[in-house]
């Protein structure tokens, strides 16, 4: 499959989106489709719990984060 996203998985991940300024959506996959929940915006801090964006805390066990290839 050719995805034209990238997705953000580990803290390596998050760190060089945080270090490049690159703008993160935030999505809610379920079982019958994908949500769009934010168009985000670069990281502004993330941990092992949530990720940081704009402002807002999402959870990193709920939520997927992507940018743009």
């Amino acid at each position: 499959m050719n995805n034209t996203y990238r997705l953000l998985k580990d803290d390596m991940d998050f760190f060089l989106a945080a270090l490049s300024q690159v703008r993160v959506s935030v999505w809610h996959v379920q079982e019958d489709g994908q949500h769009i929940i934010d168009y985000g915006g670069p990281v502004e801090a993330f941990s092992t719990v949530f990720i940081k964006i704009m402002g807002k805390r999402y959870f990193r066990n709920t939520f997927e984060f992507r940018t743009q290839k």
